[in-house]
């Protein structure tokens, strides 16, 4: 929603894991928000808390809202939710709704979203990085896959 909690931490792990995949060259990640109300503010000090507790580093992540580019520029945009999984549809060319999904039924096969922590404890964000860490297990090797043989 605001490119603050999930999407912050989503890209986080992701980076690391296509970095640890070989894959980090091949591969433009962004994270973005459907709402402005963050527009350049860092992560959630909880996100950045709990993304560091794992090593990884967000603190330098800046809140953006998605822009019409984003569906010329990127193959693939993945929602952390229902909500914002419509949003997108709404917003995006009817050329490129093919490239929108959820997270957890793109990686996991689960139509399911991805809790928003924002209203919660460190408990939340805890439980959001492990959901987060097993679906983005699951895309690294995806991609590579879909790097070596193209579906498009």
């Amino acid at each position: 929603m605001g490119n603050i909690c999930r999407s912050p931490l989503a890209e986080g792990i992701l980076r690391r894991g296509l970095c640890d995949a070989g894959l980090a060259e091949h591969v433009h990640i962004d994270s973005a928000g459907t709402g402005n109300w963050h527009q350049g503010d860092a992560p959630d000090p909880r996100s950045v808390a709990t993304a560091a507790n794992h090593g990884i580093d967000i603190s330098a992540q800046r809140a953006r809202t998605v822009v019409p580019e984003d569906f010329d520029r990127f193959d693939l945009i993945l929602a952390m939710d229902r909500s914002n999984e419509a949003g997108l549809m709404a917003r995006a060319p009817s050329s490129r709704r093919d490239r929108v999904f959820l997270f957890l039924e793109y990686t996991l096969a689960g139509r399911a979203d991805v809790p928003d922590p924002y209203h919660g404890g460190a408990t939340g964000f805890e439980d959001v990085y492990q959901l987060l860490l097993e679906g983005c297990s699951e895309l690294v090797p995806r991609l590579g896959r879909e790097l070596r043989q193209p579906s498009g």
